[in-house]
């Protein structure tokens, strides 16, 4: 996977952090869900619909082999959980 250093600036000014996942070769470059991504995808109810969904929302650019080949598809959505890791909130009483 080639992508343009203007491309990649281009995307990380509007969705701020890009994740690149690669497995056996391939790459994809992912960009952090927002809500309404979230939103939406969680209409599906099939565990596996969902992440697809997820992938394919969150998809900027890559090698489609990911999308096609399920031990490739299934390696990257195993990495997806640290791309959707949301921040730690504290909470107190007072």
């Amino acid at each position: 996977m080639k992508i343009e250093q203007k491309k990649i600036d281009e995307w990380k000014a509007k969705h701020g952090d890009l994740y690149q996942i690669s497995v056996e070769g391939k790459s994809c470059l992912l960009r952090r869900p927002t809500r309404k991504d979230i939103s939406y995808a969680s209409v599906v109810r099939d565990p596996m619909q969902l992440s697809e969904t997820m992938l394919k929302q969150l998809w900027l650019d890559g090698d489609r082999e990911i999308l096609e080949q399920d031990d490739l598809f299934l390696a990257v959505v195993a990495k997806m959980e640290e791309v959707m890791k949301i921040k730690e909130a504290e909470i107190k009483k007072i």
